[in-house]
């Protein structure tokens, strides 16, 4: 059976559970290369998933990860899917100068189109913190060599968010910006993406939101999650906030059960392909 045109765009975001922004207070960056890194096994299950439901997919990957499993790296691409940029230490973009931002982005192309040996065009920001204090970051995004971005969020969260941005694909410069799917309901945008939404609402609404999405708003989809959140073996981190530990690990052990749910009951893609063509 000939594989369906893709209507929506399936991401990754490949960071290990030690690197959520989330849990920076309780582990500092020199334990991240003496943790246990789980990433591997978890995007081995994410690629079998994806072969079995015959589905493309787009992985905003660190570079930080690509330098220590190069061989995923070169699976995921050998496998036909987009590899992206996630930045090289996930760091929040607004953490940094123009200039120490410039050096992440860069270098971080720089390593996975060294390992894959084709054009790393995509790149999305680590907690999607790009907003209305730091849109110079655009232009270090373009001077780079990027030719899209999935980092403005267009909700109100406590962590990230810029509510009044477009919810469909704009351009700022020559730069496309593709933000993840929102659903406009009561005055006010809804999220319809991202792993932790996704874990905890019922899987009938966040169905129901993409289907009205591409049906009434006619926009494709653009969903992410992460590789730890499949991982119900994960190690938990201890002194978090009752906020940090619930975000996290509520309903992992149903996130695998739903994502083949997803993939079955829609068509998903490579953003590179959906939203730029295959040229």
């Amino acid at each position: 059976m000939a594989r369906r045109s893709p209507s929506n765009a399936f991401t990754i975001d490949v960071e290990d559970y030690f690197q959520v922004s989330a849990f920076a207070p309780h582990i500092p960056r020199s334990e991240w290369p003496v943790r246990e890194c789980r990433v591997e096994r978890n995007v081995d299950c994410i690629l079998a998933m994806l072969d079995e439901h015959d589905t493309k997919a787009t992985f905003f990957t660190l570079g930080w990860i690509a330098e220590r499993y190069p061989d995923l790296i070169r699976r995921i691409a050998a496998d036909g899917h987009e590899i992206a940029s996630h930045g090289y230490g996930h760091e929040r973009v607004s953490d940094q100068t123009p200039e120490a931002f410039y050096s992440d982005i860069n270098v971080a192309k720089l390593i996975l189109e060294d390992l894959t040996g084709d054009e790393v065009r995509g790149y999305r920001a680590p907690s999607f913190s790009i907003g209305e204090k730091n849109m110079w970051a655009f232009d270090c995004l373009e001077r780079a060599g990027y030719h899209y971005s999935s980092s403005v969020y267009p909700v109100r969260h406590d962590h990230y968010g810029m509510p009044d941005a477009p919810r469909h694909a704009h351009r700022i410069g020559k730069l496309l910006e593709i933000p993840p799917t929102t659903l406009r309901l009561l005055n006010r945008n809804w999220p319809a993406s991202g792993g932790g939404y996704f874990r905890l609402m019922p899987y009938t609404l966040s169905r129901w939101m993409i289907q009205r999405v591409n049906d009434v708003d006619q926009l494709a989809a653009v969903f992410y999650f992460h590789p730890w959140e499949i991982d119900i073996g994960q190690p938990r981190i201890e002194g978090i906030s009752a906020k940090t530990r619930f975000r996290h690990y509520i309903n992992i052990e149903r996130m695998e059960h739903r994502l083949h749910r997803l993939l079955a009951d829609f068509s998903w893609g490579r953003m590179d392909e959906l939203f730029l063509g295959k040229a």
